[in-house]
C-alpha cells in the first residue's frame, strides 16, 4: 500500500488523516444479504499488494477454506514501495519481508498456500494495466464455480482500481464471477455514502474464531502496522485507527 490514493485530484485521500472513525461504522447496522458460498468451488483472491487480501477478505478466505473450497491468492506487486525514502529498509528488503509476512498470515487463516507473485511494480499498476489483464486472463481460467475476488473498482487507490479493472476484464473473457472487496473505502467513505454501491453489497458475518484468526493474521504484517524506525519515512502505513476498521467481525463484498 502507499500513502495516498491519487487516481484523480478530487479523489485524493491521505492516511495521515484519521478518516471515518470506526465508532461511526460500528454504530451503523445495515441489513446486507449474506454471501452464499454454496455455488463456489474455487476462490481466486487478487491482491494489489501483500496484505490487501487479508485486510479485505481474510475472514472470507478462511471461511471458504474451512468449507472445503479451494482458495488461492495472487499478489500483483511485491509491495516494495510502501516506504519510499526509508533509511531503514531498501525496497528489496521490504519485498522479502512482505513475502514472509503474507505467507505467515495465510497460515494463520488456515490456508496452506503461497501467493502467486506476479512481480508488477508497486505504485505503477495503471501504467501496466493491459499487461496485467493478459496475465490475469491466463490465471483466472478456472471454469464454472470459480470466483475472482478483486479490490473494489472505486477504492480510490490507483493500484487497487487498476487491479479491479484488469480483473473484471479478464473474468469476463474467461466467463467467471467477480466480487469486489473494499479496503481504503472504510477510510474515506462514510455510512450511506452515495459514492459507494451499497445496493450491490453482500455481507460476510464472521464466526468469532474466524475473526480472531484474521486479527492474528494481520499482526504478521509488521512492516506495515509498526514504524520501521522513528524516521518520518518509516511511519506505520496501517496505524491502529486504520486497522480497527478492517478487523471487525463483518466483511463486505460488492457483487
Amino acid at each position: 500500500m502507499v500513502e495516498n490514493g491519487t487516481a484523480e485530484i478530487d479523489r485524493t485521500f491521505d492516511t495521515v488523516d484519521l478518516g471515518t472513525p470506526e465508532a461511526e461504522w460500528s454504530a451503523w447496522n445495515p441489513t446486507f444479504t449474506q454471501l452464499d458460498l454454496t455455488r463456489c468451488r474455487e476462490l481466486i483472491v487478487v491482491a494489489p499488494h501483500p496484505d490487501d487480501e487479508v485486510l479485505g477478505v481474510g475472514g472470507l478466505m478462511s471461511t471458504a477454506a474451512a468449507a472445503g473450497i479451494r482458495v488461492s491468492v495472487v499478489a500483483v506487486t511485491d509491495g516494495g514501495a510502501s516506504h519510499p525514502g526509508s533509511p531503514t529498509m531498501t525496497p528489496d528488503q521490504l519485498i522479502e519481508a512482505r513475502a514472509r509476512e503474507a505467507q505467515r498470515a495465510l497460515r494463520e487463516l488456515g490456508l496452506d498456500v503461497d501467493p502467486i507473485r506476479l512481480g508488477f511494480p508497486d505504485g505503477e499498476l495503471p501504467e501496466h494495466e493491459e499487461e496485467l489483464t493478459r496475465a490475469l486472463t491466463e490465471l483466472l481460467a478456472g471454469g464454472q464455480g470459480t470466483w475472482c475476488l478483486t479490490p473494489w473498482r472505486g477504492d480510490r487507490h490507483p493500484d487497487h482500481e487498476a487491479t479491479a479493472r484488469a480483473c473484471i476484464t479478464a473474468a469476463k473473457r474467461v466467463g467467471i464471477a467477480v466480487l469486489e472487496y473494499p479496503v481504503w473505502m472504510w477510510h474515506w467513505a462514510h455510512p450511506d455514502d452515495a459514492e459507494v454501491p451499497w445496493g450491490r453489497a453482500l455481507g460476510v458475518d464472521l464466526a468469532e474464531h474466524i475473526a480472531e484468526s484474521k486479527r492474528r493474521a494481520v499482526q504478521h504484517f509488521t512492516t506495515q502496522i509498526e514504524p520501521l524506525s522513528e524516521h518520518p519515512a518509516d511511519r506505520a502505513i496501517l496505524p491502529p485507527h486504520i486497522l480497527e476498521r478492517l478487523v471487525r467481525n463483518r466483511e463486505v463484498v460488492f457483487a
